[in-house]
Formats: C-alpha cells, sequence, structure tokens
C-alpha cells in the first residue's frame, strides 16, 4: 500500500487561496489517473465524516471498536472541517461534466496550522457522552471506559500521555490524512502532503508533526518516505486494541520546514 488509510489520531465553502500564502488553490483541477487534489469545500463534509469512520482503524473501517459515527467523525474531523477548513484538501473521482460516474471524495487530508487551537478530544466527546450516552451504547462505551481505565493506569505508572508531546513550536502544525483503497497506490497521498507542506511554508510555519498507530508500519514508512521522521517512541494508546486484543501505540512523526 503505497499511503496510509489513516494517520492518527482529530465545512468550507468558498475558500480562497492566496499565493503569497503558499495557496492551495493551484491544487484545483489537478489530474491524476483520473483523480483529482483539489481544495476542501462545504459540500464534502458529509463525505469526509463518512471516510474518516470507514478508515479509522489503519485504514480499515472502526465500526467494530467504535460504531458511533457521528461521534467519532467530530472527534476527528470536527474542527478540521468546520473551524480550519483553508487547511484542507480533498482527492475527488468522477466525471466533472456529469457524463460519466459522479463525482465522489475519496480521500483527504485534513490539517491544523496551530495545534494549540485545536479543542481537547474529552471537550467535543462530552456533547455525545452527555445528550447521546455514548458511556452506556454498546457500539461506543467499551473503547471509551477502557480509555479511562488506561489513562488512569499509566498515570499511577507515571508513563507520559500521549498528547503531551503535540505542543512543540519547533512542529506547532500538524495533519491527518485518510484515503479510501481505490485512491491508495497512486501517489495521491504524496501529493496531498506535499501540497500542504507548501501551504505550511507560506504562512510561516516552522513545522509539522503528525501521529500514527506505531504497529501500522505502512503508514510509518510511508511518512519516513514523505521526510517525516521519528520523534519519541511510540506510547500506548488509551483505549485502542488490535482486532486481537494487543494495545496499541502512538507513534509521533515530525518534519522541519
Amino acid at each position: 500500500m503505497g499511503e496510509p488509510g489513516r494517520v492518527g489520531n482529530f465545512g468550507r465553502a468558498g475558500v480562497r487561496w492566496h499565493a503569497a500564502a503558499g495557496s492551495l488553490a493551484a491544487l484545483s483541477g489537478l489530474q491524476y489517473r483520473e483523480m483529482r487534489v483539489r481544495p476542501y469545500e462545504q459540500r464534502d463534509r458529509s463525505e469526509v465524516r463518512r471516510i474518516c469512520h470507514e478508515t479509522g482503524f489503519m485504514g480499515e473501517p472502526v465500526d467494530w471498536l467504535w460504531r458511533d459515527r457521528e461521534s467519532f467523525a467530530d472527534a476527528f474531523s470536527g474542527y478540521w472541517t468546520d473551524r480550519e477548513p483553508e487547511s484542507a484538501l480533498v482527492v475527488e473521482t468522477g466525471d466533472e461534466d456529469g457524463e460519466g460516474p459522479a463525482r465522489r471524495v475519496v480521500g483527504y487530508l485534513l490539517g491544523c496550522v496551530d495545534t494549540k487551537k485545536v479543542p481537547s478530544i474529552v471537550r467535543v466527546l462530552w456533547p455525545h457522552v452527555i445528550h447521546r450516552g455514548l458511556l452506556i451504547r454498546g457500539g461506543t462505551a467499551p473503547v471509551l471506559w477502557r480509555s479511562m481505565a488506561d489513562i488512569a493506569g499509566d498515570i499511577v505508572r507515571e508513563r507520559k500521555l500521549p498528547m503531551e508531546d503535540l505542543l512543540d513550536e519547533r512542529w506547532p502544525s500538524h495533519l491527518h490524512i485518510d484515503l479510501l483503497p481505490e485512491a491508495r497506490g497512486r501517489g495521491l497521498g504524496s501529493q496531498l502532503v506535499e501540497r500542504y507542506l507548501d501551504y505550511l511554508r507560506g504562512v510561516g510555519s516552522a513545522g509539522c508533526h503528525l501521529e500514527t498507530i506505531f504497529e501500522n508500519r505502512n503508514a510509518v514508512a510511508f511518512f519516513k518516505a514523505n521526510g517525516f521522521q521519528l520523534h519519541g517512541d511510540p506510547r500506548p494508546s488509551p483505549g485502542w486494541r488490535s482486532r486481537s486484543g494487543e494495545r496499541l501505540h502512538i507513534q509521533v512523526m515530525v518534519r522541519s520546514l
């Protein structure tokens, strides 16, 4: 697999991208084997949320672990589509003239210039917990209770939690990238990353970081090939397990600009 499905772990109508700021608008209409990379638009929101859930477990559907799509999409795509749309790109396939298959989104890159602006996952999920009962719903209760137990255990054992490594002035920006299987192996993932990094250079960011599951070796290899380096040791991820029950680990990767 040439590109990862999901990196790790977080509407844009009429967005205009200025060249002086490392514009991404030049990507509109870019062709690659009948797929196009273009800026995110408000109309893409529902498809991005769907892809977020369908690729949420190392590029595969996450419904076996986290069944509730709305809460998962809010946690891992909501801020980026709703509050920083100017930092996002999508991969689109289909006929622009309307004579062939309908256009649809098959992948995306969601970015953030300043990670400090992103709300905590607890803040994002709290309304779902209160109003939709995530802690008692069969499709979400196990992973959420396990997350809390893991965090408590890690604190007792004095482990450093994954989120503590993310606020570093050397790499203030971050990205998430997800591609459906049909969009992988075409070089589109690398195109998304490089165009986003060009955008970050244009707005003056010093560097970019990301989180990926350490056990997802394809994702780690992909980001290494695109200039990212491992930063620190992998740390246990609260709540997340493999299908066979082993605890998964978060790996931070960085690239200076």
